[in-house]
């Protein structure tokens, strides 16, 4: 049967996978010694809740539903829904758990979401994303949106992606801003100029006015979103446009407490970026989005936000903030680009070989010895010639290769890569540390 390849659900070749899983270390590593812990919560939701928590996402959901069932509708149970994204799922899981939770809870998640969307470069049907959030009770201080894009930042600087710019915006500052220039529907606009980095200014302006945004009213966006420092400068060019409002006020200051955050902590991985708004509409306070320099035509790879309102049982409100690294979309075109490289595609080491298949076992016990001592490996699938069992460890990218011993013929352990072979003990020896493990790296400074 001819195997036909469905597009929007990447699927990762032995080294690439490799290159996942060490990313996916990296970040779950730094997750960790910033205190957060894990969590797995189940991939479906109920369709009314994904589509009453995500603006335009209902028209990414896939429905999920039991092939018995397909076009009986029983009545008795929900519509569900495959995520689309972690947060929503979070707050869920906070509220049916919140007797049992420690406040503020400090969490990360790392799982498949779905989104129902075309499929493009870097844009999947199926990916993996990493979040981190921070809820608490009734209120959230202020200083947690400032913790996010450091986190952030310390989980980029680990990993060999090149320098990574974290955009920092406050939804309150565009949307005091709007309405002190007479902009009532600030949820429309603030969704309108989401659009900038695709469209750009003119087209952006267009749509304003078609929404019925006057062309004062536009211009005065675009100068806002035009906005970009690395330092506290964002607050007198925003006060140089004359506009007064107290939502804008406290966006500023918030703002202000987030980019200097950045400036005692993690020099030059923040910047202040007015033109950052962010979709989805439960965001309420910091929003970040987070590009690879040299390549801001690939658009976001982290993004995220303060949200108040959207874990709520009608009696206490749970707000957030968090963010939320899109791996398979970084990797994707880290991979797809040849940015980065691993040094091979086993985790083994070491290739154990087999002299005939009545000592197989022999070799296994060397194999048993180099284990117990964190050392990966495996036997030869075949007693073959020992020239094509080393040639089978060079197609595997195994670098070395062990010959048993017995009797009065010590062991010995040769390096292909340098033909160096010495004598060694199952008990003993150890590879050099750069070749325990498969290492990742800049495709430039591959080994």
């Amino acid at each position: 049967m001819k195997v036909t390849k469905l597009s929007g659900f990447p699927e990762y070749l032995p080294a690439e996978r490799v290159v996942e899983q060490y990313f996916l270390d990296v970040i779950r590593e730094t997750f960790e010694l910033h205190g957060f812990t894990s969590l797995e919560t189940r991939a479906v939701e109920p369709v009314d809740r994904l589509v009453g928590k995500g603006g335009d996402a209902d028209k990414e959901i896939y429905a999920v539903s039991r092939l018995a069932d397909r076009g009986e509708a029983s009545g008795k149970e929900p519509e569900l829904g495959l995520h689309f994204d972690l947060t929503v799922p979070f707050a869920r899981f906070v509220l049916e758990n919140a007797g049992k939770l420690t406040f503020p809870y400090r969490r990360y998640q790392i799982q498949k979401v779905w989104r129902g969307e075309r499929p493009q470069e870097g844009r999947y049907r199926e990916f993996t994303q990493a979040d981190i959030d921070v809820v608490d009770v009734g209120e959230l201080s202020s200083h947690f949106e400032a913790e996010m894009p450091l986190v952030i930042a310390e989980v980029f600087s680990k990993l060999p992606v090149g320098r990574m710019t974290i955009q920092v915006n406050n939804r309150k500052i565009p949307e005091g801003f709007y309405r002190g220039v007479g902009i009532d529907d600030v949820a429309g606009t603030l969704r309108i100029v989401d659009k900038l980095d695709k469209i750009g200014p003119a087209k952006v302006k267009t749509l304003l006015v078609e929404a019925g945004r006057t062309e004062e009213q536009a211009d005065q966006c675009l100068a806002l979103a035009a906005i970009r420092t690395e330092d506290l400068s964002f607050v007198d060019r925003v006060r140089e446009l004359g506009v007064q409002h107290p939502t804008l006020d406290e966006g500023l200051e918030a703002l202000s407490a987030v980019i200097q955050s950045g400036l005692d902590n993690a020099p030059g991985a923040m910047v202040a970026d007015l033109k950052i708004a962010r979709g989805l509409d439960y965001y309420t306070g910091t929003v970040y989005e987070t590009q690879l320099d040299g390549y801001e035509s690939w658009g976001s790879f982290c993004s995220g936000g303060r949200y108040d309102a959207l874990a709520s049982d009608g009696r206490t409100t749970y707000p957030g903030v968090g963010i939320s690294i899109g791996v398979s979309r970084l990797l994707g075109l880290l991979i797809g680009k040849g940015l980065v490289t691993a040094s091979r595609a086993t985790p083994a080491a070491v290739l154990v070989a087999v002299v005939e298949e009545a000592s197989r076992r022999d070799s296994a016990a060397v194999a048993k010895a180099l284990r117990a001592r964190g050392i990966p490996c495996e036997v030869a699938p075949t007693a073959a010639k020992f020239g094509k069992q080393i040639r089978y460890a060079d197609r595997r990218g195994i670098p070395f290769v062990w010959f048993p011993g017995s009797g009065d013929v010590a062991h010995q352990v040769k390096d292909i890569r340098s033909g160096e072979q010495v004598d060694a003990g199952p008990a003993s020896w150890a590879p050099p540390a750069e070749d325990l493990r498969p290492v990742v790296v800049a495709a430039d400074q591959s080994p």
